[in-house]
């Protein structure tokens, strides 16, 4: 990592949701974040859930969001990485992110070492025990043969048809997502503790869970959880020497 360069990692903006209004205004003050954070950024992780829904037909994208997706291009423009992780809600982005705005798209959990520390950065869903009704639902969803039986549907009644079922998801596990279940129960966590068995890492960074976190896994490891940007405006940072959880103001 160059000199004076920091790394930030934020997840879950959830743009799209809950309404067009509320929507902007939190657009507004993501591409703020990244007006601040690109003054010493090397890199900017974008750790899943960007966007409520996310879906890429053939010749379209989904209308809106171009304020973001600007300012993400001015930031690789000017040599800043961009690391975008693929979450469950915008898990049908392909390559147009990569070829329109030069960032660097993963679909899983990514290995990384900055400054002698080892990093384990991905979204976070399907990870861990349990929910196995959700492990079933991803496979179908990231299924080829169900991606393209989908883009056969016409955007006007995919996009609705996607935002109604993402809304529910979202209302559905709301009270769940603001309560700390407790070291022991926080699968995440449960999930770094299994990998602390075979491999050795300084950081987990995930997102999903939609509630701050930062838990020591490990004699020397810790995990943290972006939260999410409709309640918290959550996002970490990492300088060379340590990682904090801090809050976007």
């Amino acid at each position: 990592m160059s000199e004076k360069k920091k790394i930030y990692f934020a997840s879950d903006f959830h743009l799209g949701a809950p309404n067009e209004e509320q929507s902007k205004a939190r657009e507004r003050r993501v591409i703020d974040w990244l007006d601040m954070a690109s003054k010493d950024a090397s890199d900017v992780f974008l750790v899943g859930d960007v966007f409520d829904f996310w879906f890429e037909y053939k010749h379209s994208i989904p209308k809106g969001f171009a304020r973001l997706q600007g300012k993400i291009a001015q930031l690789t423009d000017n040599g800043i990485r961009v690391h975008f992780f693929i979450g469950n809600h915008d898990m049908w982005a392909f390559n147009y992110f990569e070829e329109e705005l030069g960032v660097k798209m993963y679909r899983d959990n990514t290995e990384f070492e900055f400054d002698g520390k080892k990093f384990l950065i991905g979204h976070g869903d399907g990870y861990g025990p349990g929910d196995y009704g959700y492990k079933f639902i991803k496979k179908v969803f990231a299924n080829p043969i169900c991606q393209w039986l989908f883009g056969w549907i016409h955007p006007n009644i995919g996009i609705g048809l996607a935002n109604f079922w993402s809304g529910r998801s979202r209302s559905a596990n709301s009270g769940s997502d603001e309560k700390f279940l407790g070291e022991e129960n926080e699968w995440l966590a449960i999930y770094a503790k299994e990998v602390l068995q075979k491999k050795h890492f300084d950081y987990f960074i995930f997102g999903h869970r939609h509630l701050p976190l930062d838990l020591k896994v490990g004699e020397l490891s810790r995990y943290i959880n972006l939260g999410e940007w409709i309640n918290y405006n959550s996002y970490a940072m990492f300088d060379g020497l340590d990682l904090k959880l801090e809050v976007f103001n």
